[in-house]
C-alpha cells in the first residue's frame, strides 16, 4: 500500500476535539498542529517527549511526559564498558511539575520531580537536552542539519482514538555527560540523539514494537525508523529509513522476528526495501505496576546491520549502526 503523504500544516484535532481526517497519514517534517491536545475525554490523552542520546563510551536517555492523570518522567544513564547505569525516574499522581510545549517547536519541555531535574529547549541550530540526578548530569545538544528530514505520523484507531508521533533519528550530538564526578565527552562526528515526540489519545490497553539507530556506515549517514503492532490495521505506520538526512518511506508493516524470552540472539526486521539484523548487548527491563497504571518495556541495545533499497532501485548496506530494539506492553 501507499500511505498519503502531508504536505502542507494541518491540525491534528477537529472543531469539536475528535480527529482530523485530513491530518492521517506522515510528513517528511513535524507540520501537524497538537494545540487540541490534551482535551476530552479526560485520562485518553498522553504527551511526551523522549529523547536518547548514544556516544562512543554511553547511552543517554530522558522522559518527559503526562498522560493526563500521571506525570512520569525518567532520567537514564548507561556506561557502556561497564554496564553501570544511573537511573532516576518518578511517577507524579496527580500530574504536576511537568511543561510541555502544544506544539513540537513552540516552547520548552521541563520536568521537576523529586530527586530529578530535566530541561528540553530550542536553540539555534538545534535542540538542547540537560538532565540532572544523583550522581550524573548530562548536557547535551542535537544538532539540525539544514535540509534534515524527520518522520511525522498520525495513526488514526478511530475519531476518538489517535496518535501524533514525529521519529527523528541521526541527529549529530555533542556535550558532556558527567557520572559519579567525572565528565567525558559527548563527541561530535561520533554521537547521535533520537527524539519520539508523541501527543495523542489511546487505548486503555496496547503493545508495540520499536527499533532505532543513527551512525555512519560506508562513509554515509544513515538511521533506521521501525515500528510495528500499534499501527496494525491504521493504513499508516511509521517505518522509514534515512540516507545522509533524506527520508525514504517505508510503506506499510513491516514483520519482526524475535523472541524476547532470548534477547540476547539476533532480531530481524523486513519488508519494504529493509531488510535489517539486530544483535543486542544489553537490556533495559521496565516493569511498573500501579494498580490501574502498568508497564511492561524490553528496551534492547545494539548494532543494526543489512541493506535497504530505495524506491530508485539503489541498495544501501549498512553495519554497526547502533541503537535499540523493543517489546512493550501498556495498560495506562
Amino acid at each position: 500500500m501507499t500511505e498519503p503523504e502531508l504536505t502542507g500544516p494541518v491540525a491534528l484535532t477537529g472543531p469539536t476535539g475528535g480527529l482530523n481526517r485530513a491530518a492521517v497519514g506522515w510528513a517528511r517534517q513535524p507540520i501537524v498542529d497538537t494545540t487540541g491536545i490534551p482535551g476530552k475525554p479526560w485520562g485518553r490523552n498522553k504527551r511526551w517527549e523522549y529523547w536518547n542520546v548514544v556516544t562512543p563510551t554511553h547511552i543517554l536517555a530522558l522522559t518527559v511526559s503526562s498522560i493526563d492523570y500521571a506525570a512520569v518522567h525518567e532520567v537514564w544513564v548507561f556506561d557502556r564498558r561497564t554496564e553501570r547505569v544511573w537511573q532516576q525516574g518518578a511517577t507524579v499522581l496527580p500530574a504536576r511539575g511537568v511543561e510541555l510545549p502544544g506544539t513540537l517547536g513552540d516552547g520548552p519541555a521541563r520536568a521537576r520531580a523529586k530527586g530529578l531535574a530535566i530541561d528540553i529547549e530550542e536553540v539555534p541550530g538545534g535542540t538542547r537536552l540537560r538532565a540532572r540526578i544523583a550522581d550524573a548530569e548530562f548536557d547535551v545538544i542535537a544538532a539540525l542539519p539544514p535540509g534534515h528530514e524527520r518522520l511525522a505520523v498520525v495513526v488514526p484507531w478511530s475519531d476518538t482514538r489517535f496518535q501524533y508521533t514525529v521519529k527523528d533519528v541521526a541527529r549529530p550530538a555533542h556535550g558532556t555527560v558527567t557520572t559519579a564526578g567525572r565528565t567525558h565527552q559527548v563527541p561530535a562526528g561520533e554521537s547521535w540523539a533520537v527524539l519520539d515526540h508523541g501527543r495523542g489519545r489511546w487505548p486503555y490497553d496496547i503493545g508495540w514494537n520499536w527499533g532505532a539507530g543513527s551512525g555512519v556506515s560506508h562513509g554515509r549517514v544513515i538511521g533506521i525508523q521501525v515500528g510495528g503492532e500499534w499501527t496494525d490495521g491504521t493504513g499508516v505506520s511509521e517505518n522509514a529509513f534515512f540516507v545522509d538526512g533524506r527520508l525514504h518511506k517505508i510503506h506499510g508493516e513491516v514483520v519482526w522476528e524475535y523472541d524476547i524470552a532470548r534477547w540476547r540472539e539476533p532480531w530481524r526486521v523486513h519488508r519494504g526495501g529493509l531488510d535489517a539484523t539486530f544483535v543486542p548487548f544489553f537490556n533495559k527491563v521496565t516493569r511498573t505496576n500501579l494498580a490501574v497504571l502498568s508497564s511492561a518495556t524490553d528496551q534492547c541495545f545494539g548494532q543494526w546491520s543489512g541493506t535497504f533499497r530505495t524506491a530508485e532501485g539503489e541498495t544501501v548496506p549498512f553495519e554497526g549502526v547502533v541503537g535499540w530494539a523493543e517489546e512493550v506492553h501498556n495498560r495506562w
